[in-house]
């Protein structure tokens, strides 16, 4: 009886180890992202001079943290992007100037989208996306509000599926919105003068107007419609049991994929990955939230004037704010990379 219990007591004395060593190492972990903030702070947040002085700019304006740690992702990926540009350029292989091009639409984007290209847009200066006021916001569209107003009274759905529905509006609602910025940065930049989608107008604009070498803008158009047909048929039927995705951006990429050129054991891949990246999504969804609700509170303790536990809420948001900006760019980076895989395969249906 002895030897058991002697076993028992080395195991339990050997999971408290392992647990009090994991917390060290997330403990060690978080500080390290924090002081790595810090670090960057010091040094220029990015290796791109243009860029930094985006951010000083962002810096100056009233987002809200989440906000400012989206500018950060967006920011990191068109850094990721210069740099590898300018490997292309050092080698000659951008002759005709046009990945350059594409880099300084998507910078107008970014400006555009964070209200920094010297226009103002009311839906930067209210706050946090996250905030679930379905009946305080818009979707800017009288077919899509016509669509919402029915599906809420239709009786078809929980209130955790109007939920899941209202958030496939406000994505579709975005969708539309990027699509008619990177139209104009594209109209301003290159001459090509089209319209923008007009919310009154009865359809969207056919994709066949477009001039072939806007892929973006041909991709972007395609997910519009394919999403508003979804959203048409689901406020119709209600939610389909065997769904598998719940976020937006998945449902979109999913709709997308069987469009396009795969076999079904790409696919079959492809919908795993799917799984994977909507885990890190919800992932990245969390820290959002954390993120605003350390925000709220570091303002409600700088009022009380007490050193420590306002030290200690910096700290904490610091660290909140690092994660936060790093799983960002993991999604976009994701999100990138699975778009121009979906592109890709959608270019060979059409040849």
């Amino acid at each position: 009886m002895a030897a058991p219990r002697a076993l028992m007591a080395l195991g339990a004395a050997l999971l408290l180890a392992a647990g009090v060593q994991a917390s060290k190492y997330s403990r060690e972990a978080n500080e390290g992202l924090a002081a790595a903030g810090a670090k960057r702070r010091e040094t220029g947040e990015f290796r791109v001079v243009r860029l930094n002085q985006v951010w000083e700019k962002a810096q100056r304006l009233q987002l809200s943290a989440v906000k400012l740690a989206e500018l950060h992702s967006d920011l990191k990926i068109q850094e990721k992007d210069e740099l590898s540009w300018k490997k292309l350029k050092a080698e000659g292989l951008d002759e005709d100037g046009e990945k350059e091009a594409k880099l300084r639409r998507n910078l107008n984007v970014i400006m555009t989208k964070y209200g920094m290209n010297g226009k103002k847009d009311s839906q930067l200066v209210d706050t946090n996306y996250i905030k679930d006021g379905t009946e305080s916001d818009t979707l800017d569209d009288p077919r899509l509000e016509k669509l919402w107003s029915k599906a809420k009274t239709s009786g078809k759905f929980s209130d955790e599926e109007l939920d899941k529905l209202w958030r496939e509006f406000k994505h579709h609602k975005e969708k539309i919105r990027e699509y008619n910025i990177l139209l104009e940065t594209v109209s301003r930049t290159e001459d090509i003068h089209k319209n923008v989608i007009n919310p009154s107008e009865e359809n969207l604009v056919k994709e066949e107007i477009l001039h072939n070498k806007h892929r973006e803008l041909k991709d972007k158009l395609r997910s519009i419609n394919q999403g508003f047909e979804r959203l048409r048929k689901v406020s119709h039927q209600g939610y389909d049991t065997t769904s598998e995705f719940e976020e937006p951006r998945v449902i979109d990429l999913w709709d997308m994929a069987r469009s396009a050129n795969f076999t079904e054991k790409e696919l079959e891949s492809f919908r795993e990955e799917l799984k994977h990246f909507e885990a890190k999504i919800e992932k990245h969804h969390h820290y959002q939230k954390q993120l605003e609700i350390s925000h709220q509170k570091l303002k409600h303790v700088e009022g009380t004037g007490d050193k420590d536990h306002l030290n200690r809420n910096k700290e904490k948001y610091a660290m909140l704010e690092e994660k936060t900006k790093e799983l960002g760019y993991k999604v976009k980076k994701h999100l990138q990379d699975l778009s121009s895989r979906i592109s890709q395969g959608l270019q060979h249906n059409e040849l």
